[in-house]
């Protein structure tokens, strides 16, 4: 019944101004001690090692709910085996014109353009500095929006610099929708730019830290199968620690029934 009431509630929101409210709610929860990661408890055998990192259970939350880590040690207190954070980008940015995220309740889906809206990554670094959450924690990063793509390498890098600190490993998100250009830098030349500066940035900061922190990239299920076997294949090469599968679908099933899924 509580359930019930509390999703009626936030479905008589706005999309984003529901999220928002959830965020608040979790800080203020978790300020006023409501939440505490020991109430969770795990299996036995529910954890994993990944990339060197032991997860204590294999359920996780993704990023693109806390861009920020304004609600990180509320996120991970109840119970997830890592949050990420995130997408965030050099500078902040105000993401696409509302509206921009729709319920598909009948399909039980959303669809979402929200575009990178993120507060930069000098508050996110700001926010896990302040109050660091325990466990494993991934931060995702991206590029801004008016970056043209033969300078994304440097927007990387910057975000890779400053959350490297902060963080169990970093996703460098190549596969959003809604950034034009983003999904043209998983292909070609462009792809090996990337990869081959992130890596070498990435090693220089493990040398200089004397800690080596795994990088994730990515992908968007949108790919064929030759240019998926292209992008495992560099990702093979310059020895990636991990892939995230996937960004955000454009497709639109001929199964899917709410009005709102003309919505692009």
């Amino acid at each position: 019944m509580t359930e019930s009431w509390s999703r009626r509630a936030l479905f008589a929101l706005e999309p984003e101004r529901a999220h928002t409210l959830m965020l608040t709610g979790v800080r203020w929860a978790h300020g006023l001690g409501l939440l505490r990661r020991g109430h969770h408890q795990q299996a036995a055998d529910a954890g994993c090692t990944v990339m060197g990192l032991a997860f204590p259970n294999r359920i996780g939350l993704a990023a693109g709910l806390d861009k920020n880590a304004d609600a990180a040690r509320g996120l991970a207190a109840l119970g997830f085996g890592f949050v990420e954070f995130g997408t965030v980008t050099p500078r902040p940015q105000a993401g696409n014109p509302r509206p921009r995220v729709f319920r598909l309740p009948d399909d039980k889906g959303i669809i979402n353009r929200l575009g990178f809206n993120n507060k930069g990554v000098d508050h996110l670094v700001r926010r896990l500095r302040r109050a660091p959450p325990p466990g494993v924690v991934g931060v995702n990063i991206g590029k801004n929006r008016e970056t043209p793509p033969e300078k994304a390498l440097e927007d990387y890098c910057t975000c890779l610099r400053a959350v490297y600190d902060f963080c169990s490993y970093v996703t460098v998100n190549l596969s959003s929708p809604n950034t034009p250009g983003l999904r043209a830098l998983q292909h070609g030349s462009q792809l090996d730019k990337l990869l081959a500066g992130v890596t070498h940035e990435r090693d220089r900061l493990a040398e200089s830290r004397q800690r080596y922190v795994p990088l994730v990239v990515k992908i968007d299920p949108d790919m064929d199968a030759q240019q998926r076997a292209a992008v495992l294949d560099a990702l093979i090469y310059y020895r990636i620690d991990g892939v995230a599968a996937t960004n955000t679908t454009v497709s639109r099933p001929e199964s899917l029934v709410d009005r709102s899924v003309a919505e692009e």
